[in-house]
């Protein structure tokens, strides 16, 4: 799995579970991000704004 801003592949746990989010748009399309990104955008807002 890439995440949805910087396009980088998501480490995940032994059982499957992403190191990182998803956040939900308006159209109810879901997007992964990263840990590094969800520390750099702090709002839900700022990362659906960076999310290509």
């Amino acid at each position: 799995m890439k995440c949805g801003i910087c396009s980088k592949t998501i480490e995940t746990t032994f059982l499957g579970k992403i190191l990182g989010t998803h956040v939900k748009e308006s159209k109810g399309k879901l997007h992964s991000v990263c840990f590094e990104c969800q520390k750099k955008f702090k709002s839900k807002e700022e990362i659906l704004k960076a999310i290509k």
